[in-house]
């Protein structure tokens, strides 16, 4: 582990020296923070993901710092990456949304890119995902394969507008569906998370979507443990268990990295708050499980088409 470690934060080094070329623009990098660490195979894996599919498929040099979670720390690093010639950095998540509004104005030759919080500024962008959608999906899906009728959600926070999709896609199964949703308000506490899945479990919940990517694995890890179904999130978690995910609710990060990036270098990004969805390309259910019915799978496969294609989510249960 502690050689896994210390390759990763070599990492940007070698990156910096192997990319001295960079046709794009060789004098301006790419810079990305992160609150914890990119190896949680959740969203910050995914952020980092995106930063070396720009360095690979832009041919740009790029560098990232992990552990960014208080002010000062932030503004340190800022300064470090507008010595090294850093002119793009994403800030990977909401936390750096009022920091980068407060603090680009000092900088007015490099751009600050975060998600989902609200942003202002001319060299300020917020990228937000629309996750309402997928998370209908998801309640719909729960609330089809469940046998007990009883489903559940671990969220981190009650904003995340995944869990109100979720509440309003299982509610379309009626009142032969019951609903659970517990918050940690936390991202990464996957001891809490693991004492409500207990909860939820003795309640007879039998599909469980964890919704915070810093305890997403621990809960479904437990989930098939215990021969329950789960639905993964922020990436494809069908890796962990085919038979126990039974989909995925993904948001492709990574490329949407890649493409902030190119509009950035071509002088085309926007500043302001910037929305993604299904149709953009950046959200996406994952891969099913083989305890999804073909039938059922090809329902839900169109259902999302027509959404892309038309907006309109389902008004009535998948069955």
């Amino acid at each position: 582990m502690f050689n896994q470690r210390l390759l990763l934060l070599c990492l940007p080094i070698l990156i910096l020296i192997g990319c001295a070329n960079a046709s794009l623009n060789s004098a301006s990098r790419v810079g990305l923070l992160i609150e914890d660490t990119i190896d949680d195979q959740g969203w910050n894996s995914k952020g980092y993901q995106g930063l070396l599919n720009i360095h690979s498929n832009l041919n740009v040099e790029v560098t990232f710092k992990e552990d960014m979670n208080t002010e000062p720390k932030v503004k340190k690093a800022i300064e470090e990456f507008v010595d090294d010639d850093v002119k793009l950095i994403f800030g990977h998540g909401h936390f750096y949304a009022e920091l980068f509004t407060e603090i680009a104005p000092v900088y007015p030759d490099v751009h600050f890119v975060c998600f989902n919080g609200e942003v202002a500024g001319e060299n300020v962008t917020s990228l937000q995902f629309e996750s309402y959608a997928m998370g209908y999906f998801a309640g719909m899906i729960a609330a089809a394969m469940s046998e007990t009728g009883e489903i559940g959600a671990i969220a981190a926070f009650p904003w995340q507008p995944e869990i109100e999709g979720y509440q309003a896609g299982a509610a379309l199964y009626g009142e032969n569906i019951n609903t659970h949703v517990s918050y940690v308000e936390d991202w990464y506490d996957s001891e809490l998370a693991l004492s409500y899945f207990d909860k939820l479990k003795k309640q007879g919940v039998d599909v469980f979507y964890p919704a915070g990517d810093g305890y997403h694995v621990q809960v479904i890890e437990e989930a098939r443990s215990e021969g329950l179904y789960a639905i993964g999130f922020v990436g494809d978690q069908s890796d962990l268990g085919e038979s126990t995910v039974l989909t995925s609710t993904v948001q492709h990060v990574d490329y949407l990295y890649e493409l902030i990036a190119t509009q950035f270098y071509q002088n085309e990004l926007t500043t302001g708050n910037l929305s993604f969805d299904f149709e953009d390309g950046v959200i996406s259910l994952g891969e099913f499980s083989s305890k999804v019915p073909d039938d059922l799978r090809m329902k839900f496969e169109q259902a999302v088409q027509t959404y892309i294609e038309t907006g309109e989510l389902p008004t009535e249960p998948i069955m």
